[in-house]
């Protein structure tokens, strides 16, 4: 082969994407009720619950406005790395990781919190709730359309059809909460943190290498075919990019990652979204007259008080709140909030089912994309390796049942992915 062929082929492999469009006008309207429901709740959170819940809330909006601004996503991110070997958004989550580990540690090694609340890192025993879950939460992902973080925020900028992901991951989170003391039976393996490897300084530098090699790896993947350019969202000019976005990746992923460690400062714990999943389906059952609280997972007694907390006080309960108005305004301050009316019956079948695999999965695997993934990986625990090594499985898997439900998958030809 000549070398012009070997050019030829490199610069097939590395196309560019087509310029970003300009952000359509702010829909002013929209960003007043946003900011109006963002106050209320806020101020009644903060009233009625404290300090912290209220802390969390806001940022709970900061995670929405970020979340939408960079387009930060897990379910595309696996999607396009299995699909066609692009591995940009991969490399975001590898920079998000890195710099979370990077303020974990200090923050996990000296127990600093806000009030002195007791800091405790993500950590999970490896057995077969963590494949299995992890697995079904690829699987569901795909078919949903998007992960725990993206239902959210999807949601608040008006994407109807994640509705149905979000009513099946109530209902699946719901029955993973009922059926989780049977998997917690089955044999498994004792939490392992990466500390017992030379402390928090062992497990930092550990951490960091693997991140660095997958990263590599994602350049070298790439380079065995022709991988689609990422399509571009939007983007406003001059200092209204700020507020309007939209945003880079890497921009994203540094602030995730920060206000995942302002969420481990502020609570204790790192960010979580499942667990309000199943605190709300186990509340509308109640409600009709289901007997909840006999279930063993309530009667755990971190659980039941967060029950009986109720879910304007639960952590993740008001988090998620914040992210999904947060999106709003992001998505409305950049012109974009979309209702949309109309499902067809297959895509709504896939959000729903995808959903209740999603929910399922993630009561099992104890945590999904961002509690597990996210913040077990930062807190150092290899659970969150291996959910991230299992949800790919699950992905490739999920690719093969999106044509069932009118869901494309990228291809190597497309124009971008």
């Amino acid at each position: 082969m000549s070398l012009t062929d070997r050019t030829s082929d490199h610069s097939r492999s590395l196309r560019v994407a087509p310029a970003a469009g300009e952000a359509p006008p702010p829909q002013v309207t929209v960003v007043i009720v946003g900011l109006g429901l963002a106050l209320l709740l806020g101020g009644t959170i903060f009233i009625g619950s404290g300090q912290v819940p209220g802390l969390l809330f806001v940022i709970g909006l900061a995670l929405g406005f970020v979340l939408f601004h960079s387009r930060f996503g897990f379910t595309s991110a696996w999607r396009q790395l299995v699909a066609v070997r692009q591995g940009r958004a991969l490399r975001a989550h590898m920079l998000m990781l890195a710099a979370a580990c990077i303020l974990f540690a200090p923050i996990l090694a000296n127990q600093v919190s806000f009030k002195d609340v007791p800091v405790a890192p993500t950590l999970a025993p490896i057995g077969w709730g963590l494949f299995v879950g992890a697995f079904l939460f690829g699987v569901g992902m795909q078919l949903g359309g998007s992960c725990a973080s993206g239902t959210l925020f999807a949601i608040g900028s008006g994407q109807s059809a994640i509705l149905l992901t979000l009513v099946g991951f109530v209902g699946g989170a719901t029955l993973g909460a009922y059926h989780l003391p049977w998997w917690n039976q089955l044999p498994a393996h004792d939490p392992v943190s990466l500390t017992q490897f030379g402390g928090y300084p062992g497990a930092l530098a550990i951490s960091l290498a693997v991140m660095a090699a997958i990263t590599g790896l994602t350049y070298v993947v790439g380079r065995r075919g022709t991988v689609p350019p990422v399509e571009q969202p939007p983007v406003a000019t001059g200092p209204a990019r700020a507020v309007r976005g939209s945003w880079p990746l890497w921009v994203g992923a540094l602030l995730l990652a920060a206000l995942n460690a302002l969420t481990l400062f502020v609570s204790g714990g790192a960010w979580g979204v499942t667990f309000a999943f199943a605190l709300w389906g186990s509340k509308l059952l109640d409600l009709v007259g289901v007997d909840v609280l006999s279930w063993g997972f309530w009667q755990d007694p971190a659980n039941l008080a967060k029950y009986d907390a109720g879910f304007l006080v639960e952590k993740t309960s008001v988090m998620d709140l914040g992210i999904i108005v947060g999106a709003l305004v992001a998505s409305a301050a950049a012109g974009q909030w979309i209702l949309h009316r109309r499902v067809p019956g297959r895509l709504a079948a896939g959000a729903v089912i995808g959903g209740i695999m999603m929910g399922y999965g993630a009561r099992l695997a104890f945590g999904c994309n961002i509690g597990a993934y996210f913040g077990g990986i930062a807190s150092f625990s290899l659970h969150g390796w291996l959910w991230g090594v299992m949800a790919i499985v699950g992905t490739v898997g999920g690719l093969a049942l999106r044509p069932l439900f009118g869901l494309t998958n990228p291809k190597p030809t497309d124009s971008v992915c």
